[in-house]
């Protein structure tokens, strides 16, 4: 297999007259179509100074051009970084003085925020839906050829930013190899061929949707049914014509809600996937009853890809998330030290897909980066004896809320910052269509203050994923004996107000 991703899913593909894209509005893009846009963009690209290893930010709706643009990305040399299209200007400012990127791509709606948020230092070129963005535009009368830059393996290929135990988002630094070595596992262990149609309503500013989804149906020759966004409608009315459905829970949970979902609608479906949050048995248990076919369910993080995944033929067990990938060690540990099968440990994982450590963060990556190569996931979790992992739960408070990383830190520092707000914990609860809601205790020394007001004032500062779904004011937090929240207590007590 050839080293970088350029090479291995775009390049051969020069030729193939075979459908790629087929988008909303009804028009296929071929992949040789595909190749030469990329090529347009990554003419685009140089013509605005962007060298190799330079940062390309994109915070963009999904269209074709926004995935030509990651291809673009890889043969100009340059390191991919993806924004949430939710991101606030706040927010965007701190990705982009961290990231220091030589480009910004954002929605043309959008482009006076990103400049101010960039405070006018970093060029920003626009994407739209109609295609008459500036970098669209600029792409059209260019060659439909460009020189490659030749990258190696290490060198990186994307940088994605994560939740960590700071509350401050880490940029992920992503090689070629990384990204590389996990599609080429996927693609194997899931079967997928030219002869698949995936159905592909995922957000393309995350793993899941990006390096899994898309990358997986490059390497394979997939075609591609591109969603812009998540609609029922459309997902069932496309079902019948396509192989492949990647999703969070919540889609399933929507499947399951409406009533034309039955087993004659799903009868060419070959697999259904399910990642990004934890699946609840009893979806697993009804999605199968529905329309007879077991939902295939993985795990992996930013930081590493995917880790591991539920066999393809084998048996699917409900609660698990599988074997580890070929070429992937998993181990559960105990301050390192791997532990029995069946007892409860740290979650490491060491292997070709795991990243080369945090942006400008190298303490950071020393903390849950191992000398050995192996990475402190911060998920608890139990290997049976054949080898099967199973999540218990995980170490950092980390909420997971519609395949969305919801780190309670920098939720609560917002809130606090509020007048007459004295403290605040923010906390996950189960909730069967998005995994987990986000819920707020708060402690106020105003008594005016509602739950509405402080709603109102988050509301503006953080991405809407991020908000809370309910405040609950209290007159004190619950604590040990040590002075510590006790979140766990917060849960227990609010777990069924969904």
């Amino acid at each position: 297999m050839t080293n970088t991703l350029y090479d291995a899913l775009i390049a051969p593909h020069a030729t193939n007259g075979a459908v790629f894209l087929t988008l909303d509005d009804g028009s296929r893009v071929t992949y040789a179509e595909y190749v030469a846009r990329v090529a347009q963009l990554a003419n685009v690209l140089g013509d605005a100074g962007v060298k190799p290893g330079d940062r390309v930010v994109v915070q963009a709706p999904k269209l074709l051009d926004t995935v030509a643009l990651y291809g673009a990305a890889l043969q100009s040399g340059a390191v991919y970084l993806p924004l949430n299209t939710a991101y606030t200007k706040s927010e965007l400012t701190y990705f982009i003085e961290d990231a220091a990127p030589a480009l910004i791509v954002c929605d043309v709606r959008d482009e006076t925020e990103v400049s101010d948020a960039a405070q006018k230092k970093t060029p920003v070129l626009t994407l739209a839906k109609a295609g008459d963005g500036t970098i669209s535009r600029k792409a059209n009368g260019k060659s439909k050829s460009f020189q490659t830059v030749p990258r190696g393996p290490d060198d990186l290929a994307a940088l994605l930013y994560t939740s960590g135990t700071t509350g401050r988002s880490k940029g992920a630094m992503l090689s070629h190899k990384n990204l590389l070595s996990n599609a080429a596992s996927l693609a194997d262990l899931w079967h997928i061929t030219r002869n698949d149609r995936l159905v592909h309503a995922l957000p393309i500013f995350h793993t899941h949707g990006l390096f899994v989804a898309m990358n997986t149906s490059l390497l394979a020759g997939a075609e591609v049914r591109l969603m812009a966004d998540f609609d029922l409608d459309t997902i069932i009315a496309e079902i019948p014509a396509s192989t492949l459905l990647m999703g969070v829970p919540t889609f399933y949970t929507r499947l399951l809600a409406d009533p034309r979902l039955t087993r004659s609608l799903v009868e060419n479906m070959r697999l259904f996937v399910s990642g990004s949050a934890p699946l609840l048995a009893e979806t697993h248990t009804a999605f199968e009853d529905r329309t007879g076919h077991r939902i295939l369910e993985r795990y992996g993080m930013t930081e590493t890809n995917m880790i591991t995944s539920n066999p393809y033929e084998a048996e699917r067990l409900a609660g698990t998330v599988g074997y580890a990938l070929p070429g992937t060690e998993v181990e559960i540990t105990d301050g390192g030290t791997p532990v029995a099968p069946g007892q409860v440990g740290m979650i490491e994982v060491r292997g070709d897909n795991v990243f080369q450590g945090y942006w400008n963060m190298p303490e950071k990556t020393a903390e849950e980066l191992r000398d050995n190569g192996f990475f402190i996931t911060g998920d608890l979790g139990v290997k049976s004896e054949d080898g099967r992992i199973s999540i218990v739960g995980r170490q950092k408070d980390l909420i997971i809320s519609g395949g969305y990383n919801i780190y309670p830190k920098e939720i609560e520092d917002v809130i606090n910052d509020i007048d007459g707000v004295v403290e605040s914990a923010v906390f996950g609860v189960p909730n069967a269509d998005f995994g987990e809601s986000v819920f707020a205790a708060v402690v106020c020394q105003d008594p005016s203050l509602s739950e509405d007001d402080i709603a109102s004032k988050v509301e503006p500062k953080l991405a809407r994923f991020k908000h809370p779904r309910r405040y609950i004011l209290k007159d004190a937090l619950p604590r040990n004996t040590m002075g510590k929240v006790q979140k766990n207590i917060l849960r227990k007590t609010y777990g069924d107000s969904e």
